[in-house]
């Protein structure tokens, strides 16, 4: 699919960053004239993935986290969140509702909530080496516009 636009933001793995990255991804959306319900999906996506490799990707230290928006000839918009940390051992298993490796105070519902709130999912990982999400959203063309 081509792409229309796009940007790379990188950042360290401070939880003070999420939500900046939060809003980015809401102003860089917007040219897709998207609904303020949509805009809500897609900055809450984003904070669930992005909020995902600050806390399981480097538990014990500051790493980089990388997020390209793309957005799309078929008007949708495509989120990639990249982190180079511990990687997940079983992807399926992480994706399962309310499994979780970050202790009590995490809910398990990351996962769930991206794929609720995105039209697509992927997620790519290596134990060792890092994981990307990936998400897309078909922005609906309103009439008139």
């Amino acid at each position: 699919m081509k792409t229309e636009n796009q940007v790379a933001l990188e950042f360290p793995s401070r939880s003070a960053n999420e939500g900046f990255i939060r809003a980015a991804a809401a102003c860089f959306a917007a040219q897709l004239d998207p609904t303020l319900e949509e805009v809500n999906d897609i900055k809450t996506a984003v904070s669930e993935a992005v909020t995902n490799a600050i806390v399981h990707a480097y538990p014990d230290t500051l790493g980089k986290i990388q997020v390209k928006l793309r957005i799309r000839a078929d008007h949708s918009l495509e989120i990639a969140v990249k982190d180079w940390g511990v990687g997940i051992d079983d992807v399926e298993q992480a994706r399962t509702p309310l499994f979780t490796t970050g202790g009590e105070e995490r809910s398990g519902m990351g996962f769930t909530i991206m794929e609720s709130f995105m039209d697509t999912l992927k997620v790519r990982s290596r134990p060792g080496k890092g994981t990307t999400v990936t998400m897309g959203r078909k922005i609906a063309r309103r009439a008139g516009r």
